[in-house]
């Protein structure tokens, strides 16, 4: 019984543990609070081994990740006053906190380039926190943990068409606050 249990823990490490990030990653997006989502992802990450059995190994980033979205979506319903009420922290959501979008390239490093980089990462971010719920993790999912479509419908629990309207009106979303940012920076 217990050779049997450590075989289920080793097996475990192996096979979820790699993708603590990203799951940290989802749920941080998701629930816009680094406290929060340590607190999530911990309680996924119960779940994922008390359900482990269920894991056949095949995709075990997408379970995973399944798990955490619906973990975190509970965690919302019971807590939704809260994260309503939670404005954009550029300290929390800001520059260097972990998980933050990368979609820039970073092959110039003169103090300009730094800057204008920074601040189009800020900007990134601040648009991305504005994106419904729904469309946010889509483009997260995507765009930040590069998971296919069909990864995105396991973990979302949507068809793949879904998961492309999703998307393509999830970044027509991004590029509309984008460019209101933009119009209050001229």
């Amino acid at each position: 019984m217990a050779a049997t249990e450590a075989m289920k823990a080793r097996r475990f490490e192996e096979i979820v543990l790699p993708h603590l990030n990203m799951a940290y990653n989802l749920a941080r997006w998701l629930s816009r609070s680094d406290q929060d989502a340590q607190d999530i992802v911990q309680e996924a990450y119960l779940r994922a081994y008390k359900f482990f059995d269920g894991c056949h190994g095949e995709d075990a980033r997408a379970w995973l990740l399944a798990i955490v979205r619906n973990t975190t979506y509970t965690w919302l319903q019971q807590n939704r006053e809260h994260v309503k009420n939670t404005p954009f922290d550029e300290e929390v959501h800001g520059l260097d906190s972990e998980g933050s979008a990368t979609l820039i390239n970073q092959a110039d490093n003169n103090p300009e380039a730094i800057l204008a980089r920074n601040d189009d990462k800020r900007q990134i971010n601040q648009s991305l926190e504005q994106l419904p719920l729904e469309f946010r993790e889509i483009l997260v999912l995507r765009e930040l943990e590069n998971l296919s479509y069909k990864e995105i419908a396991i973990v979302a629990g949507i068809p793949i068409g879904t998961v492309m309207s999703r998307l393509a009106r999830g970044r027509k979303m991004l590029l509309e606050y984008l460019a209101r940012i933009n119009e209050g920076v001229k």
